[in-house]
């Protein structure tokens, strides 16, 4: 099924070639959702002897630790403490429990090898972002990886695509932002970026082309063939 298809509005034209790519990092290119979901659930049985259901879980994807631990206290300690605990857990099984994508290594080294720009933009920590890049066999592929640790304003805001653009010497008007939640679609529309939801992550369809994306992906080896496409 065709990204028009799906949600009832053609894509936008770019005014030129696409020269820069950005990717979101979990769930979009690395398989980390069920590690993810572990941390989440073991860290709220640790501290609240509760383990929320999945709509919840879901919701907070794509979101910084802080924001969404925030949602079970307002005492700023505790919620430290809770991020110190998913970290914990999270470290501990990351490299055991996350994989790339089948093809997204291969497609990012094409748009690499064609001369686009590519960055990362992440709600997880710079130094966790590097970690996961390098395990999964993106090390070196990437000039710019804006953590949630290097903006002030996460996604949906625009900053940390904005702050990916600016390190890339970038224009807004030729690149895309690609992500699995609509919270990156979100943030990279907002800061005036093409964006291209993917089919693989664990949002469902209809939250996704509730931002009218101007890409849809299907599968990871799509990313190549869209964007050279796109990029003439």
């Amino acid at each position: 099924m065709s990204e028009p298809e799906l949600h009832g509005l053609p894509p936008r034209a770019p005014s030129g070639p696409v020269d820069t790519a950005l990717f979101d990092l979990d769930g979009t290119l690395i398989d980390s959702i069920e590690l993810i979901r572990q941390s989440y659930a073991h860290t709220l049985r640790v501290h609240r002897n509760f383990e929320p259901p999945l709509e919840f879980w879901i919701e907070g994807l794509g979101r910084p630790l802080r924001w969404q631990f925030a949602h079970f206290s307002a005492d700023s300690a505790e919620i430290e403490a809770m991020v110190a605990t998913y970290r914990a857990y999270n470290l501990a099984h990351h490299d055991a429990m996350i994989r790339a994508f089948d093809g997204a290594v291969e497609a990012v080294a094409q748009l690499k090898a064609r001369g686009v720009k590519l960055g990362i933009v992440t709600s997880k920590m710079h130094a966790g972002a590097l970690r996961g890049l390098k395990h999964c066999g993106f090390e070196g592929l990437f000039d710019a990886v804006i953590g949630a640790d290097n903006v002030d304003e996460h996604k949906p805001h625009p900053a940390p695509v904005r702050a990916a653009l600016a390190q890339l010497g970038a224009s807004a008007e030729r690149a895309v932002m690609v992500g699995d939640s609509p919270h990156d679609l979100s943030s990279g529309r907002a800061a005036g970026a093409f964006t291209a939801a993917v089919a693989w992550g664990p949002f469902p369809p209809e939250r996704l082309l509730a931002t009218a994306p101007d890409y849809w992906l299907e599968t990871p080896r799509e990313i190549a063939a869209q964007f050279l496409a796109a990029r003439g």
